[in-house]
Parts: C-alpha cells; sequence; structure tokens
C-alpha cells in the first residue's frame, strides 16, 4: 500500500533573485528529492513538483495535490526567501497533510566561498521562518522537521511523519463492516458515526449476519483446502483429530466468507459480537486473527471504533516487522517490584505480535452458546510499544496514547488458551491506570510495536481531534489539568 503513494515536494523562492538563482534552486531541489528517495529511509517516493514563486503557482499545484489521488501530502521547504503572503490562497484551500522540512541545501557555512550572491541563494534560515509564519497565522494542522536533509535521524523522522500521513489518506478512505450490533449494554464501543465519517473519512456500516451465513454456505471445499494448506505452513496444530480439523475447516470457511464480503465492498476493517451469531457454530476465532495478519483491521463486540484504528495503524506500520493487534487489558499482576499488565481477548489477537509461531488450538468458550472454537495461542514478544484508544467525547473525538515496554509473560500460564501480551505500562501500572481511566480510555485498544506516539501524534493533529499521551513523566494531577484545559479550549473551537 505505502508504494502507492507519493509525496510532493514544492520549495519556496521568488523571482527577485533573476533566472539563475532560480534554475539553481530547482536543479538543488530535484537533486535532493533523488538523493532522499535512494536513501533508504523514506517509505515513500518524493516527488520534486515546483519551485512555487507566485500566488497562482501555490494555488496551482495545491488544488492538483487535492485531487490527486497518489499525492498522501505535500512537503515544503524555501531555499530562498519565499514572501509568505503568496502562500495564503493555496494553504487556505489545502486538504492533503503538510510538513514543513526547515533544513537546507549546504551543510556547513563555507568561509571562502560565502559573499551576497551566496547569501541571497542560501537563506533558508530566514527564508522558512517567514513562510512557517503564515501556517501559524492560519492555525493550520502541520509538522515541522528541522535539520540536514542527508542526516539519517532527520530523514528517519520524515519517514515517520509520511507514515502518519498515510494512515490519514488511509482514514479518509475506510470502510468498516459491521457484523452484528455492539455488545449490549456497553457504552465505550458506542459513537457518533456521522460525526465520524465527516471528521475521519470513516463510513461503518452494518451487514446482516444471515448474510455472512449465506456466503459461508457457498464456500468450497477447495477454497477450504486452500486456507487450510496456509494454516498449516504457519501455524502449528496441537491436533489432527477428526473433530479438531473440522473445527478448524469450519474456521477456514469462516474466514474465506467474511473476506470475500469484505473485498466485495472494500471493507478494510470489520467488527462482529457473540451476541449476534444466529446461524453460525463457531464465534469466528483463527478466522479473524488470520484476516488481521492480512492488514484487515478487527474490533470484537462490536467495537468499529478499534477495528477502524487497527487497520489504519496496519497501514502506517507496513514494511515493519514488529506488528500491530487488537488488544485488551485484561488482568493485573499487582505484586510489588512486578506489576505488569496482561493483555488478550477471548480470542482476536493478532499473530504478528507473536514471539514465535503460533499454535492452534480449540477450547470451549464460555460465551455466545456455540461450538467450541479454533483460535491461535501465543505469546507476544518483548519490546517498547504503545496501546491506542479513540473514544467518542461527545461533541469531538479524543484519541489516548500510552507508552508501554512488552515483556516476555513471567509465568507460563498453561491453562490460559488465548494468545497474550504482557507490558509494564508508564510511568508505572498503577499511575497508567489512574491515567487512563481519568483520560476515558477503552478497555479495547490497538497495540503497535511498530508505530510510535509521536506518529500517532502527528495522525491526530492533522485530523483535528484532541490527543493525549501518557507516558514516563505523565501524572495524574498534571493530566488532570491538562484535560481540563483541553475541555476549555474544545468548547471554543
Amino acid at each position: 500500500m505505502l508504494h502507492t503513494y507519493e509525496f510532493w515536494f514544492v520549495v519556496g523562492s521568488q523571482f527577485l533573485y533573476g533566472p539563475e538563482v532560480l534554475e539553481t534552486v530547482a536543479a538543488r531541489a530535484a537533486e535532493m528529492a533523488d538523493k532522499l528517495n535512494a536513501s533508504g529511509n523514506l517509505p515513500c517516493k518524493i516527488v520534486y513538483k515546483v519551485t512555487a514563486k507566485t500566488n497562482a503557482e501555490i494555488s496551482d499545484v495545491v488544488r492538483e495535490a487535492n485531487y490527486d489521488k497518489h499525492c498522501a501530502g505535500i512537503i515544503t521547504w524555501c531555499h530562498t526567501f519565499s514572501p509568505s503572503k503568496m502562500w495564503i490562497n493555496g494553504f487556505a484551500n489545502l486538504q492533503k497533510p503538510y510538513c514543513h522540512f526547515a533544513t537546507q541545501y549546504n551543510r556547513e557555512i563555507p568561509n571562502e566561498e560565502i559573499d551576497m550572491d551566496f547569501m541571497n541563494l542560501n537563506q533558508a534560515a530566514h527564508g522558512d521562518r517567514e513562510h512557517g509564519f503564515i501556517a501559524a497565522r492560519l492555525r493550520m494542522p502541520r509538522k515541522v522537521i528541522a535539520g540536514y536533509w542527508q542526516d539519517e535521524d532527520v530523514q528517519k523522522r520524515l519517514g515517520d511523519w509520511m507514515r502518519a500521513a498515510v494512515g490519514v489518506a488511509v482514514s479518509r478512505e475506510l470502510k468498516v463492516m459491521r457484523f452484528g450490533d455492539n455488545m449490549r449494554e456497553v457504552a465505550v464501543t458506542e459513537g457518533d458515526k456521522v460525526e465520524v465519517q465527516a471528521k475521519l473519512g470513516w463510513q461503518v456500516n452494518t451487514w446482516p449476519v444471515g448474510q455472512l451465513v449465506d456466503t459461508m454456505n457457498a464456500v468450497t471445499d477447495a477454497e477450504i483446502d486452500a486456507l487450510m494448506d496456509e494454516y498449516r505452513a504457519t501455524y502449528d496444530f496441537a491436533s489432527e483429530d477428526t473433530d479438531f480439523i473440522e473445527t478448524v475447516r469450519y474456521q477456514a470457511r469462516e474466514e474465506i466468507a467474511m473476506k470475500k464480503m469484505l473485498d466485495a465492498e472494500g471493507c478494510k476493517a470489520f467488527s462482529n459480537t457473540f451476541q449476534d451469531l444466529y446461524g453460525m457454530r463457531q464465534l469466528p476465532g483463527i478466522a479473524s486473527q488470520h484476516l488481521m495478519a492480512q492488514g484487515y483491521g478487527y474490533g470484537g463486540e462490536g467495537d468499529w471504533k478499534v477495528a477502524a484504528m487497527t487497520a489504519i495503524i496496519k497501514a502506517m506500520a507496513e514494511g515493519k516487522t514488529g506488528g500491530t493487534a487488537f488488544m485488551e487489558d485484561y488482568t493485573y499482576n499487582l505484586v510489588p517490584g512486578a506489576m505488569y499488565s496482561l493483555g488478550a481477548h477471548m480470542l482476536e489477537v493478532c499473530p504478528s505480535v507473536a514471539a514465535a509461531r503460533p499454535r492452534v488450538e480449540v477450547h470451549p468458550l464460555g460465551i455466545g452458546d456455540r461450538e467450541p472454537p479454533a483460535r491461535l495461542v501465543f505469546e507476544g514478544h518483548e519490546g517498547d510499544a504503545i496501546v491506542v484508544s479513540l473514544i467518542d467525547m461527545g461533541g469531538r473525538l479524543r484519541l489516548i496514547c500510552q507508552d508501554i515496554e512488552c515483556v516476555k509473560p513471567i509465568l507460563p500460564m498453561p491453562n490460559l488458551p488465548v494468545a497474550r501480551v504482557m507490558w509494564k505500562a508508564l510511568p508505572s501500572l498503577t499511575t497508567g491506570v489512574e491515567c487512563w481511566i481519568t483520560a476515558g480510555g477503552a478497555h479495547h485498544t490497538v497495540l503497535s510495536y511498530d508505530v510510535t506516539a509521536e506518529q500517532m501524534h502527528d495522525w491526530a493533529n492533522i485530523m483535528g481531534i484532541e490527543f493525549v499521551h501518557i507516558g514516563k513523566d505523565t501524572t495524574p494531577e498534571g493530566l488532570e489539568h491538562d484535560l481540563f484545559l483541553a475541555d476549555l479550549a474544545w468548547k471554543l473551537k
């Protein structure tokens, strides 16, 4: 997916310095785009578009970017001085993510070469400040990245922002398929679908479970055989008994049917609920897990918001290997010096976060009044990660992101028949819980080893929604103060 998107490099200048300077600016801008693309640190291609010198040129390139489905954002830089009034009309109409790349062509000030001609050409130091003012004046959401364009850390920051911008593009076209409604009496999984579509682009609609059952009934044995071969190539089987295999084959039937319906409607995320399984023998287990491994987003108990966020974050993380999964804080280890959260769900944790090859097992579910479903059982791997929750505050959306440190589970838990991930919450388990609850975070989350809090902040900023970050320095008192101020600020918007 990432390779289908590109970012347009728009360089600011003016006619004041003559054609020779403008030719130099254009040549250098093209060179910079080529070298950035060759660096290997960017997930998407940069396309040098224009050295913009007039209001009309800027307005034209913005208009073109807005309507080009492959353009995921624009990156601007001012090689020379670029009077900012000429950017107003274009910026006022910009609908794509915007990054201001505050850099300069030369790394060093050349002692012998520097004269006024050099100064007039290489004046990004104040050209970018004039350029930055107008975005601040227009209250534009933007990312400002400063540093030398050939430095690896700077390139990687630019690449990280690109991934956030791709998440925006995915969000604005995302369709979510709901099989059934939300779990009865649950509050946090509810939300305003109209507001979400207006703000984030999501098209969230419901399909009858009966239609899914009809599609399942039409699945052929040959289709199931092919998917079973894929399961065997990817996962270990706990048994080869006839009943076991038949249970797994039923999950394959469910997966094939759901994928057919998702793909037919262009949906990249889905939800279901154990309270609406009419005509189905099992709640989808490995069926949902294997779909998530292919990049589809999922939400349990009708949680369409977390389904959508899972799909978006997976798209942002494409090509990375840490993994991204639907998750839920399930229970705590509250022993002093060993305080951990155990994340799991009754079936549906994505195997992309597994530390080792997952195992297909069959166990009773206990809820839903259906047959024991097959599911993937595994431990999550170690590493830094985040958990993310999007909630509807009534009148606005809030994205909550917490930093965590995933560890190898401290117990084998041989009788726990589900995938599990264990982590230390920052700044600590108890403080993190207090902050999470204070902010209104849901029990369902997206866990990602690949996407950072900064990227989620960038995504929320572009989308124009509230962002709350819980990290190593967060305190309940400080968070309460920030939330109070945020409430006031958002009421004024």
